[in-house]
């Protein structure tokens, strides 16, 4: 049993690579954009930050080249390639750093806020969010829960990494009743303190 079997993934993706008007948000790292397997509509949405890698061995270009990789890549690839077919909008919300550093993805609730905000404005159906948020005020996490709300009444569906660490925090984003949160498992389903981010086959991201 692989992971996508343990969520019941392959029978849907069997039936649909997905659809260009779907339109995913990715609130992540900048990704290596002439990556052969990463063929599918790719768009940056305006912000601070470049869609594409300027560091390709930077943690940020590594988190977001996987996580564009488990939603966009060609079938047949060495990652998940859950709706290739599908329209992603690239939102950089992590800057890069020199290669070598591991520190874990993060942002404050004010940039997240922003990134948000503007995948919406761009037409996302979907937001994809694999963060974990820094800096933290009670004014930036109203601003937050008031941009996850305004998801809500636009119908904008909105997917949250909960960690890795075996448990599902209540943040101000795994908190909210209109967010998903998802959680490391094991491949019993239980939660698992995992070392990092790995696809099906325990590699960590696109070869």
């Amino acid at each position: 049993m692989t992971p996508l079997d343990l969520v019941h993934l392959p029978e849907l993706m069997a039936l649909t690579a997905g659809r260009p008007e779907v339109v995913v948000g990715l609130v992540d790292g900048p990704i290596a954009m002439n990556h052969p397997d990463l063929t599918g509509d790719i768009r940056e949405v305006p912000g601070k930050m470049s869609g594409s890698c300027t560091q390709t061995n930077s943690a940020a270009c590594l988190h977001g080249t996987f996580v564009a990789g488990i939603l966009c890549a060609k079938r047949g690839s060495a990652a998940p390639a859950i709706c290739p077919n599908c329209t992603l909008l690239a939102y950089p919300i992590f800057a890069e750093t020199a290669s070598g550093n591991t520190q874990m993805p993060s942002a404050t609730p004010e940039n997240l806020t922003a990134a948000i905000l503007a995948c919406i404005e761009a037409g996302a159906r979907i937001l994809n969010l694999s963060l974990a948020l820094t800096q933290s005020s009670s004014k930036g996490e109203r601003a937050l829960g008031e941009a996850l709300d305004h998801a809500a009444r636009r119908g904008v569906l909105v997917v949250a990494a909960a960690g890795n660490q075996g448990t599902v925090g209540s943040t101000v984003i795994t908190g909210h009743p209109w967010v998903i949160p998802v959680v490391a498992c094991d491949l019993r389903g239980k939660p698992h303190r995992a070392g990092g981010d790995r696809g099906p086959d325990g590699s960590t991201g696109l070869p």
